[in-house]
């Protein structure tokens, strides 16, 4: 049974696939819980399992065993289309390669879930959250006119619009120069002590690791620190 008091419970969680030398253990008995408005930095060696552990605790995919608990909801016992709108109500995401919409404006992808989500004037909720990333004067601009920092911090935008319970990030440094990305980190840091959203980060850099309040350490699928940070 999830905590009251946690916006994310991971119970005994285990991800297993098929390949072609038989089953193959991806995650195996990861269990932690997450309060509302923690900084939570998920780390290890590629293939330790995180970006699995992201799509599991999003939702995106269910395990093979244990229970995932995301704002109250048994993500388990939800089919994918009400795991979708679990996630519609609770989540956003920012990636490594943007997704932004190629088609639309900066303005307007930020405005893509606002309108989704029937929120009244989407258009000025999006203008404020954009000049609180610095881009009030790009909002015009289609994302093949934006640099890298740029097309992030209208993702990071987009994903803080609704005011999700839970922010998840993969790697959104990845494609970026350290200085950016340091403004990028900077970014997401300040809209999460400034709000309610809970951060949740996998990366590989160390020092982006240390800032959250929070590390979980994974290795070979398994679930090896979880550590209070000095941040």
């Amino acid at each position: 049974m999830s905590s009251n008091s946690a916006v994310l419970t991971a119970e005994k969680v285990g991800k297993q696939v098929s390949s072609p030398e038989g089953n193959l253990t991806i995650l195996s008995d990861v269990s932690f819980s997450i309060q509302a408005g923690e900084s939570v930095a998920v780390v290890g060696a590629s293939g330790a399992g995180k970006s699995t552990l992201l799509a599991l605790l999003a939702g995106l995919d269910l395990p093979t065993e244990g229970s995932i608990w995301l704002n109250g909801a048994d993500l388990t016992k939800l089919d994918e289309d009400g795991r979708a709108a679990i996630r519609a109500a609770n989540v956003g995401f920012v990636f490594q390669s943007f997704h932004l919409v190629p088609s639309l404006n900066a303005l307007e992808n930020v405005m893509l879930p606002l309108e989704l989500a029937g929120v009244q004037d989407p258009r000025k909720t999006a203008v404020n959250i954009l000049r609180e990333v610095g881009l009030s004067e790009r909002g015009r601009h289609y994302p093949s006119q934006l640099s890298g920092g740029e097309k992030q911090r209208v993702a990071i935008a987009r994903a803080f619009a609704t005011e999700p319970a839970v922010l998840f990030a993969d790697e959104p440094t990845g494609n970026l120069d350290s200085r950016t990305g340091d403004v990028v980190m900077q970014l997401m840091f300040d809209l999460n002590r400034n709000s309610s959203t809970t951060l949740i980060l996998v990366t590989h850099d160390k020092s982006i690791a240390e800032r959250c309040e929070r590390e979980i350490g994974l290795e070979s699928g398994r679930l090896v620190t979880d550590t209070r940070t000095a941040a």
